[in-house]
This record gives structure tokens, C-alpha cells and sequence, in this order.
């Protein structure tokens, strides 16, 4: 730590893993001392730093005797008041998690996984030990969107959010765009680069997304559902020749999360979304995130940065440590009681009930009358039909040509259904694409 903070009031801090989130918040506290202790008042002296493997090589430079394999060093440690639990997964982060709140620290996580599978509970056992849990690096990396929603915004009633909640299918997504890579490719490219882990199928499949999503919701909302019953599609039906034809009509597809209000309940969801090109969302590339938020006072107000990353997630930890060093943490963490076990204040709308436009692929046998029938199956299920794209028949064996209908707005019941009555079409190849067209009257 630099000098200059060296003789202000010491808070004692700790870190539990040391991976790549850890090691930068390991050096923002030992390189930027007097950073953090200008805006908290006080240093937050790194104490001690507990991992796995002591042996592991690190890409941060601790000073002799920082690190241990023993957590008895934290949580027998009455001196040391808040620590970063930065351990993926499950198991044993949330041992992990409720034997440091136990033993009287405060808690800052990125931890999205364990806060939407086990929130309340890790959250009314904070709460009954008069502790606290902090997760801002949970939902957006470096965006601040959970101290903004819980805190800069709380004169308003949430009316919506729209989020791009996963930098590794947006960068996936905006390689097969502006590349013209294939999804596969897009995939290998994104691991290459280091925007997608060796097994990237949360990201691509949409459990990333909901997950954060369902943190949202709750804090915006008050909504108590669990993530796995957001319904959710990931990019991997989504094809090179899909972007094409979305582009072609005037419109990008991005992975997009959605909490918004229905009437009166809430409709959640996340897919891939076809999105105007020229609106914010729709032009958010590469490895980013961002967050369209309306509230009824202030409107639409909009968070654009980097959604993971060392540095960026980092940076989100250590504003936690801050603000919970300081107490202002203990302040919202009490007064907006968060996963407790009052009622929930709004509905969730049935999934089936909720409605959009629809941009359809399918792709078919060239025969005459085809283009008649599945009409007629929209048609026949109270869905009318926009725009409709179909180029001529290229030389091949199969003589599959695409298909593609823009519909107006219909309820995701109907889609289902002419989906499956469409898919039974002997001329129609399986594997049929429909994606929401999000409105862009309230963009």
C-alpha cells in the first residue's frame, strides 16, 4: 500500500480465492491504498488472503505470509471485518459464505450462481447474525447497476428492464455479425480471445443471463421466483444466415434479458432478440453488457461498460468493500430486505401469456402450396403476418430453401403453437427458428 495511507484508521479486509476476479482485487488494494482510502476514510489493509492451492502461480505480487490454505486465519481472526468470498459455483462457496458470516464478518461476493440458487437463505442468516451481503460484481461486472437500482433510483418504481446480461454470447453473437463467422466458430474464436471459458455453455445456453436477471428482478421488482423458472433460450439455434436475414430487415440479434411489467404482473424472460440497429441496445458489441432501465419518475436511463473481466469485476468488489467498510452497506442491506420472507409485492405473469412480434426461419422443401400452409397455421392460431422473405431455391440435393416470416405481435402460446403444428409439415426441416422483435415503440 502507498505511504500516504499508511497513517489513516486501518479496516482489516481478506479475500477468499485468488483466481482471476481475486487478483485484482488483491491489487487495487495493494497498489491503490490510498484510492480506496480516500473515498472510504479510512485504509482497507489487505489482512489475509485464503485459496485452495498456496502453490498455484497467481497474477498478483503478495507480500510474504498474505496467503494461506487455512480459513481459520480469517474467520478466527476477531480484526479482520470484511472479506471478499470471490469462489465460484455452489459448493463450497456457500460453506464457505455462512461459516465467514458466522464467525462476524461482512460479506462481498461475484457469486451470481450461489445468490440465485440459495439467496434467501444465505440473506435471512446474514440478517439474523446482523450482518452483511454485498453483490454488486454479482449481476454486471463493472457496471454499477445494483447500487444504481437499490439506491440512485429508489424514488422510482422500476417499470422495466432490458439488459444484455452475458459479454460471452454478445461477443459471440457480434463476431457472427461482423465476421460472418459461423456459431461454432464464434465460439472457438470467443475462447481464443478469452471472452468464453473452456465449457462456455451457460453463457451460450442463457443460464448466465438469468440468473443475473433474477437478481434484478427481485431488487427492482421484489419478485421471488427462482431463476429456473424464467423461461430462457440461448444463441445456439441462432445461425450466421439468421443474422443475415435479421440485418437485412433492419435489425441486430443480442441475448437480451427482460423484467418488465405486464398490466399489472411481471413478464421475465431471456432469449435472443431481434433489436432495431441504431438503438442502444443493438449496438452493443463484443464482450459488453448493458442495462436499459425505465422508471416512472426519471425514464429511461441506460449502463453500458464491461460485464466481466479482472479488472472491471474488481473494480465492483472493491466499491462493495468500500461502502460496507464505511457502513453505508448496512444501511441498504437492513432497509430493503432483500430475499426475506415477506410477500412478494408483484405477480408473474403466466410465460404463455406474454406477447411479441416474432421473427420466424424455417426451412423447407421448394414445393408449391408451402408458403400457403404455413400462413394458414399462423392465420389459424390468431397470428398475422408482417413481412415475409423467401429467396429462390439454390442447386442442391436437399433443395431446402429459408423461409422467413416477420409476424405482428401474437402471445408466445400461439408462437408455441404454430411452431409445433408448422414443424409436423412434412416439407419443413426441423429446427425452426421463432425470436422476439423487441417493440420499438418504448425502446
Amino acid at each position: 500500500m502507498e505511504n500516504n495511507s499508511l497513517d489513516m484508521e486501518r479496516t482489516k479486509v481478506a479475500i477468499v480465492g485468488m483466481g482471476t476476479v481475486g487478483s485484482g482485487v488483491a491489487r487495487l488494494l495493494l497498489d491503490h491504498g490510498d484510492r480506496t482510502a480516500r473515498h472510504a476514510g479510512r485504509t482497507l489493509w489487505l489482512e489475509q488472503v485464503v485459496v485452495r492451492d498456496i502453490h498455484k502461480k497467481r497474477d498478483a505480487d503478495l507480500p510474504t505470509g498474505l496467503i494461506s490454505d487455512d480459513l481459520e486465519k480469517i474467520t478466527g481472526d476477531p480484526e479482520i471485518k470484511v472479506v471478499a468470498q470471490l469462489i465460484g459455483g455452489l459448493e463450497p462457496a456457500k460453506t464457505i459464505m455462512l461459516r465467514l458470516l458466522e464467525s462476524g464478518k461482512d460479506v462481498v461476493t461475484a457469486n451470481k450462481a450461489l445468490l440465485a440458487e440459495h439467496g434467501p437463505e444465505l440473506f435471512d442468516r446474514a440478517r439474523d447474525l446482523g450482518r452483511t451481503i454485498a453483490f454488486e460484481a454479482s449481476v454486471a461486472g463493472g457496471i454499477p447497476i445494483v447500487a444504481n437500482i437499490g439506491q440512485c433510483l429508489s424514488a422510482n418504481q422500476v417499470t422495466s428492464i432490458r439488459a444484455i446480461l452475458n459479454g460471452t454470447s454478445n461477443y459471440i453473437l457480434s463476431q457472427m455479425e461482423a465476421a460472418g463467422l459461423s456459431f461454432e466458430n464464434g465460439v472457438a474464436d470467443a475462447k481464443e480471445k478469452g471472452f468464453a471459458e473452456a465449457d462456455p455453455r451457460m453463457d451460450v445456453d442463457g443460464t448466465d443471463a438469468t440468473q443475473k436477471l433474477a437478481i434484478l428482478a427481485h431488487l427492482a421488482f421484489g419478485a421471488r421466483i427462482h431463476w429456473s423458472e424464467i423461461p430462457r433460450t440461448g444463441i445456439e439455434g441462432v445461425s450466421q444466415q439468421d443474422i443475415h436475414f435479421a440485418e437485412s430487415l433492419g435489425y441486430r440479434i443480442r441475448l437480451l434479458a427482460i423484467a418488465q411489467m405486464n398490466q399489472s404482473a411481471l413478464e421475465l424472460h431471456v432469449s435472443p432478440t431481434l433489436i432495431r440497429i441504431g438503438q442502444p441496445l443493438g449496438e452493443v458489441r463484443g464482450p459488453y453488457n448493458a442495462v436499459s432501465v425505465v422508471g416512472d419518475a426519471v425514464g429511461r436511463v441506460f449502463f453500458h461498460g464491461q460485464g466481466a473481466g479482472r479488472m472491471p469485476t474488481a473494480s465492483a468488489v472493491v466499491a462493495d468493500m468500500i461502502d460496507t467498510a464505511v457502513g453505508r452497506t448496512q444501511l441498504t442491506f437492513r432497509n430493503l430486505e432483500l430475499w426475506s420472507d415477506q410477500q412478494a409485492p408483484v405477480a408473474i405473469l403466466d410465460p404463455s401469456m406474454a406477447s411479441s412480434r416474432y421473427f420466424t426461419r424455417f426451412m423447407i422443401q421448394d414445393q408449391p402450396g408451402m408458403l400457403a400452409k404455413i400462413a394458414g397455421i399462423f392465420g389459424n392460431n390468431g397470428i398475422s403476418i408482417s413481412s415475409v422473405i423467401q429467396h429462390e431455391p439454390q442447386m442442391s440435393k436437399d433443395d431446402l430453401v429459408p423461409l422467413v416470416i416477420m409476424t405482428y405481435n401474437a402471445t408466445a402460446a400461439a408462437a408455441r403453437q404454430s411452431l409445433q403444428e408448422i414443424e409436423k409439415l412434412d416439407s419443413v426441416q426441423p429446427g425452426s427458428l421463432f425470436l422476439r422483435v423487441l417493440d420499438t415503440s418504448s425502446l
